[in-house]
């Protein structure tokens, strides 16, 4: 039998005192994030709705604000009404608390698709064989995400 989903059930548990917020958020990140950001970054701080991420330079703080929106509603799937309303960065070295696991409420991401030559040809300048492999990763992801909404489009190019 489902029960309603109740969006204030995180913050009666989790809400009441500001350290047990920043408990359920640190929790929640590595699903809101995934496992490799998640060990590459730390949060460190809730402050008036802000969640303050400790990134180890400013390349991943370009791309986490490229990704907040994202982040914010994936934490709020998690946190309900005890979720942030912003994310906020400092720089500096990351602890590294090994492989993270992702909870299973959040599902797990499809399995890549190949990446094409030109991207794997590409992703060879990524010094990095743990991130290039992450982007190779992502790139398949993404493109068979792409191929298959291609190819339920049913439409041939050059009619008309």
């Amino acid at each position: 039998m489902d029960r309603p989903r109740d969006p204030d059930l995180a913050a009666r548990l989790f809400g009441s005192k500001p350290e047990h917020t920043l408990a359920l958020l640190r929790a929640a990140w590595p699903g809101a994030v995934g496992d490799e950001l998640a060990r590459r970054t730390e949060v460190v701080a809730l402050d008036r709705g802000v969640l303050r991420i400790k990134v180890p330079d400013l390349r991943w703080q370009r791309s986490l604000l490229r990704m907040r929106g994202f982040i914010l509603a994936r934490l709020r799937r998690v946190a309900g009404q005890a979720s942030p309303r912003a994310l906020g960065f400092v720089t500096g070295a990351v602890s590294d608390p090994g492989p993270a696991t992702a909870p299973a409420a959040l599902g797990a991401p499809p399995a890549p698709a190949p990446a094409p030559a030109s991207v794997a040809e590409a992703a060879l300048a990524i010094p990095d064989p743990e991130i290039r492999a992450q982007f190779l990763a992502a790139a398949g992801r993404y493109l068979a995400r792409f191929r298959a909404g291609q190819a339920g489009s049913g439409g041939s190019s050059g009619s008309g």
